[in-house]
């Protein structure tokens, strides 16, 4: 049963001391063995990151237009995806009045 137990756990090399800095340089090689393994897995390539942040953006924008509209204005939800809606907000932001 503690043979089992051992199979996981290094042994330290009994044959000869190792000093300070030999014990840094090999801390060193396997940090840097651990590190080349977490570097090459990549669940998302970074365009894949950026586009994924994107199309976020636009769907809190576009949600975030639609409860505003329709709460505080009052008016149809679907109201926001028209053009004409949003030509009358930039109006309005212009100061250009309708006669």
């Amino acid at each position: 049963m503690t043979n089992n137990l051992k199979k996981n756990v290094t042994e330290p090399n009994t044959s000869k001391p190792m000093t300070r800095k030999e014990a840094k340089i090999e801390r060193e090689v396997k940090e840097e063995v651990n590190m080349k393994w977490w570097s090459n897995l990549r669940l998302f390539p970074i365009g894949m990151r950026i586009l994924v942040v994107l199309i976020l953006l636009v769907i809190a924008a576009v949600s975030g237009a639609m409860i505003g509209y329709s709460v505080i204005g009052e008016g149809d939800a679907l109201d926001t995806l028209k053009v004409s809606t949003w030509r009358h907000i930039f109006d309005i932001m212009n100061g250009v009045v309708d006669k």
